[in-house]
């Protein structure tokens, strides 16, 4: 028997042309999808609105692959943290911050991190493997059933595991899938993007129709800086992203967050807040600072409150529209640069397959 394709991989439109090759009604499809993103059904036996031979039918053909979860880790803050196995054996993890002020996925899009950035565990695994669109999606279809939110609005931000643009083609089918109608339906102003900056998917994504929230991670306020910290900028500098970020389109009342990460006696001097402000002048801009979370293999400092909110206050003076993180689920490693399986950092590293979207281009 040939084998069967996995319908969590596919668009509606590409799975109306699956069914329609086989003499099968196309407004099946979205019967399909409603059950499959919209109420989180993982076999075709449970799609009660077919007919038994048409459930049949399409089990011989297709299969609906769905990430299992394999640990369930609870904040004493309540943030919730997941750890998913995908169906060749790799694992990543999944996080749900409650009431942020409404309740957020953080999704991730790759096995790991090619991006290296120093202050971040994820990027300690290397990369492993690009997730497949269905991949990132089922994300959201496994934790909207073990919460039962199928009925309830939700941010997704794609913050997780991986750089979104490094696995750029998944991640932008993903997101019309999650926007698609007859799915999980999510507005695309819920849904945000953050990026290290791989500038030649960042232009790619300026021309997009599916246009997320976009967070672009900037960490640093000098090219030598961003080196130590982001070593993607060594490739794509500082001065040239923020060029693509001044020419990014934006609608009227949006703005490209920027996230800071603070360190201690490494860019949180008060020197750094005034060229931040001077790097973001005349941008639509805010900035989200987030003092480090601190964790076993990161050789960094946190810095003392005063020191922080010192920062945040140069910043507001400004005029910049700032905020500070709070961290969530520090004490369950599941806050921001803190997500990492130690199983999957043992395992040889492999080169996802084709090009690597974005730093081939």
């Amino acid at each position: 028997m040939e084998a069967r394709i996995d319908v969590t991989d596919l668009e509606l439109a590409n799975l109306e042309s699956s069914l329609k090759t086989l003499n099968i009604e196309t407004y099946r499809a979205r019967q399909i999808y409603h059950w499959i993103h919209r109420r989180g059904v993982t076999a075709f036996d449970g799609m009660t609105n077919l007919s038994r031979q048409l459930r049949n039918d399409l089990a011989s053909r297709f299969k609906v692959s769905t990430p299992v979860i394999t640990e369930r880790q609870t904040s004493s803050d309540g943030t919730i943290k997941f750890a998913l196995q995908l169906t060749d054996g790799h694992q990543i993890e999944s996080v749900f911050i409650p009431e942020t002020p409404r309740k957020t996925f953080c999704l991730s899009t790759q096995v790991g991190c090619a991006m290296q950035c120093t202050f971040c565990l994820t990027g300690k695994m290397g990369i492993i493997r690009n997730l497949s669109a269905g991949e990132i999606v089922g994300q959201v279809r496994v934790l909207t059933r073990e919460l039962d939110l199928f009925e309830q609005p939700f941010n997704i931000v794609l913050m997780g595991m991986g750089e979104p643009l490094h696995n750029y083609d998944n991640t932008m089918q993903a997101l019309r899938m999650l926007t698609c109608s007859y799915g999980q339906a999510v507005p695309l102003r819920r849904i945000t993007l953050s990026t290290v900056g791989v500038l030649p998917a960042l232009k790619r994504l300026a021309s997009e129709p599916t246009m997320p929230n976009l967070a672009v991670s900037l960490h640093g306020t000098t090219e030598a800086q961003r080196n130590q910290l982001v070593p993607i900028n060594r490739k794509y500098g500082l001065r040239e992203l923020i060029a693509a970020c001044q020419s990014f389109p934006l609608k009227r009342r949006s703005r490209i967050t920027f996230e800071y990460v603070l360190i201690k006696n490494v860019n949180d001097s008060e020197d750094d807040a005034r060229r931040l402000v001077k790097i973001l002048s005349g941008m639509k801009a805010k900035v989200n600072v987030i003092p480090l979370n601190t964790a076993s293999g990161i050789p960094f400092e946190r810095p003392s409150q005063e020191r922080i909110n010192r920062f945040g206050k140069i910043l507001a003076r400004h005029q910049l529209t700032v905020s500070v993180r709070k961290s969530r689920g520090h004490d369950i490693r599941a806050a921001c640069g803190q997500l990492m399986l130690e199983n999957e950092k043992q395992r040889p590293l492999q080169q996802p397959k084709g090009r690597i979207k974005g730093l081939n281009n």
